[in-house]
This record gives structure tokens, sequence and C-alpha cells, in this order.
């Protein structure tokens, strides 16, 4: 199955950002691509709302979903995307959301791990999920779904996989800064070769963020790439056989000897 992931600077627009992704998704299913994969934010930027955050999430989230819902339908491809999901409470979701190529919505994801970390606090403004992970099939392959700081926690990959998930799709928006290319690349690479699994993961690309998205595959070789472009698309050929064939020398799943268990802790 091809697979593409598309790179883009979300605004405060929504319709705007489903422009975008409307113009990505029809390149990307020029190319024979059945998935395309959107960065965190991709409704919109929480930095670049004005007003009242909550109160746009509200009024946003269903037109968001219902946007990438005709974009998939209307392309033939399907679609996964993150933006900002009403939680009934002041601090929304950071919600990916999958929809298949008829623009059925396949599954919804609610980041896990908050990015309380180099001196941002996203739980001042979001809510964490206690769901835990989502597995959405898509031309046959099982696809996992994650959300940028989320790959820094190698027991949520790992439960992925041995769930049955042949494809983990990050949606991130990963913040510049002193190493943090170094740490995306290993980090992504890791969860790649420790899991045998491809790994597609689409970036933002704001000044403030880094972009390179990119797609691995079970060895954690890059099957295409973008740096810090402004906008792009990249695609792979996403195969089982890849799969089969690393699994067979490098059986680390198999090998293992610690359960994965997916009981999400509490919130401290």
């Amino acid at each position: 199955m091809k697979v593409s992931v598309g790179q883009f600077n979300p605004s405060a627009d929504v319709a705007g950002n489903l422009a975008t992704m409307r113009r990505l998704s029809a390149a990307a299913a020029e190319e024979g691509s059945k998935l395309i994969l959107f960065p965190e934010e991709a409704m919109f930027s929480v930095g670049k709302v004005v007003g009242d955050f909550a109160a746009a999430v509200d009024a946003q989230w269903t037109t968001f979903v219902k946007g990438l819902s005709l974009i998939a339908a209307d392309l033939g491809i399907a679609v996964i995307a993150g933006g900002y999901e009403a939680s009934g409470e002041a601090r929304p979701y950071n919600t990916v959301v999958a929809v298949d190529d008829g623009g059925e919505i396949l599954g919804t994801y609610r980041k896990l791990h908050l990015f309380d970390a180099f001196s941002y606090q996203e739980s001042k403004r979001i809510k964490p999920s206690e769901k835990g992970i989502t597995i959405v099939e898509i031309g046959g392959f099982k696809v996992g779904l994650m959300t940028c700081y989320d790959i820094r926690f190698p027991e949520l990959a790992r439960t992925l996989a041995v769930s049955g998930a042949d494809l983990i799709c990050v949606a991130a928006a990963w913040f510049k800064g002193e190493h943090k290319v170094d740490h995306w690349e290993t980090l992504m690479k890791a969860r790649a070769i420790e899991n045998t699994v491809w790994m597609a993961a689409a970036g933002t690309s704001s000044e403030h963020c880094i972009g390179h998205s990119v797609i691995l595959d079970p060895m954690g070789i890059p099957a295409d790439f973008l740096g810090d472009e402004s906008e792009g698309v990249a695609t792979a050929d996403v195969t089982h056989k890849r799969i089969e064939d690393v699994r067979e020398f490098l059986p680390v799943l198999r090998n293992r000897r610690f359960e994965s268990s997916s009981v999400v802790a509490p919130v401290a």
C-alpha cells in the first residue's frame, strides 16, 4: 500500500488548513497513495488562535472532521490528521482522527502523553486521555496512532506493535531546539527498529517546529522523507513482506521476555 505524509504550517483558519490538506491529498492520490497522514494541529495551531481557545475548539471540531471526511471521500484516499476535540471541560483533547477512503470515521486517538517538558506545559490547556491505544484498519494494514511527544515513551509503541499494528502513524508538531532534530530522528528510528514495524510521521513546518516528516521501514531505514520545507508530500510503498522479512532475521517481538500492558496509568 502506498502511504504518504503531508507536511505544512497550519494557521488559525480551519477552512484554509482543510484546503491545504485537500491539495496535498490530491497530490498523494495522484501518486497512488491509499493513505495520507497530516501533522498534529492540522485543524489549527493553538498559538495562532485569537480569543478563547476552548470556544474555538467547540465551534470548529465538527467542521474539521467533516472536512476530512469530504477530502477522503472525494479523492478516494484515507486521511489521518490531528486536531482539538471538545472534552466537555475547559481543557479539550488533542485528538487524531482517522477516516477511510469513503469518508467514514474509523477511530480517534486522544493524546496520552502531554508535552510538559522543555519549559512548556501542554497540560495547562489540554486534557490528557485516559482511553488508551487506538488501532484502525486501512488497506489491509493495522495502523496504530500516536501524537508527537508519545514517541519518547517506548511502551506505547511496543503496546501498539504487540497488539498487531503493522504501521504506526505519528502526527507531530516537534518543537525546534538544541539537539531536537537528533532526538526526533533517533526516537523515530528506535521505535521502528525495536518493534519491527513501519513508522510514518507528519510534522508541522512552522517557525517553531522542525518539519522533518518521514516514512521508515521496520529496520529504521528512511523510505522517503522531507526536511524543513514549508509544504510537501513524501510517499513510500508500505508492505507486509518487508515486515515478515525483517521479523524472520530479527525476531525481537518473539524473543522478548516482558509482557506489554495497555493499562493507562492515571495522571499524577
